[in-house]
C-alpha cells in the first residue's frame, strides 16, 4: 500500500477555453479520477431538481470520498466565483490532500468566439451557453496563485506538458513516470 497525500487538481475558467479537453487528457495521463461538474448538473436537472450550487455540492462530496482512498482527482468546471474555489479548497483541506489549480483562458477572443459557435455538447440534453451568454456571465477574479494555460498560445501536447511541469514543481508530482514523488 502506498502511503502518500491525495491531490485534487481543479480546473476552471470560462466555456469555450478548452477545460474539458486539458482536463480529460490530463486525468488519461496521470491516470487520476475524472470529475466534470456539467454531467453532475445536467443529470440534475434531466431528473427535474434546480441546480443552484448543487452541482458543486455533489462534486465535492465525490471528490472528497476518492480523496479519501488517496487518489488524485481532476474536476472540471467553470469554477466561476470565489465561494466555488472555497469549496474545492475545503474539501482539500478537509481530507489533508494537496491541492492545484488551473484556469484555462483562451486570449484570442476571435478563436474563442469560433470554438463556442463551433462545438456540440457531448453531454446528453446539455444546451451549450451562447457566445453571449458567455461574455455577460458573472466570472470574479482568482485570489490566489495557479496556473493559467491559455489554449490560443499553444498545442494541447504543450499546454499538458506546463500543467505537469507545474504539477511536479508545486505539487511534487512526477510527470515522467506518472507516480508521486512525495
Amino acid at each position: 500500500m502506498i502511503d502518500r497525500p491525495a491531490m485534487l487538481i481543479v480546473f476552471g475558467g470560462l466555456p469555450g477555453t478548452g477545460k474539458t479537453t486539458l482536463s480529460r487528457e490530463l486525468s488519461r495521463r496521470l491516470a487520476a479520477t475524472y470529475l466534470r461538474v456539467d454531467a453532475i448538473e445536467q443529470t440534475l436537472r434531466a431528473e427535474g431538481h434546480e441546480v443552484g450550487p448543487m452541482g458543486y455540492a455533489i462534486a465535492n462530496a465525490l471528490t472528497a470520498e476518492n480523496l479519501k482512498l488517496g487518489g488524485v482527482v481532476v474536476a472540471d468546471c467553470v469554477n466561476p466565483v470565489l465561494a466555488s474555489r472555497d469549496g474545492w479548497r475545503q474539501t482539500a483541506l478537509q481530507r489533508s490532500a494537496r491541492i492545484a489549480e488551473i484556469e484555462v483562458i483562451c486570449s484570442n477572443v476571435a478563436l474563442h468566439l469560433q470554438r463556442v459557435e463551433g462545438r456540440t455538447s457531448d453531454i446528453v440534453g446539455l444546451k451549450l451557453p451562447t457566445w453571449n451568454d458567455i461574455v455577460s456571465r458573472h466570472y470574479e477574479p482568482w485570489d490566489r496563485d495557479r496556473l493559467v494555460l491559455d489554449t490560443a498560445s499553444g498545442s494541447i501536447d504543450h499546454l499538458l506538458e506546463q500543467a505537469e511541469i507545474y504539477l511536479r514543481d508545486e505539487i511534487g508530482w512526477s510527470a515522467a513516470g506518472r507516480s508521486p514523488t512525495w
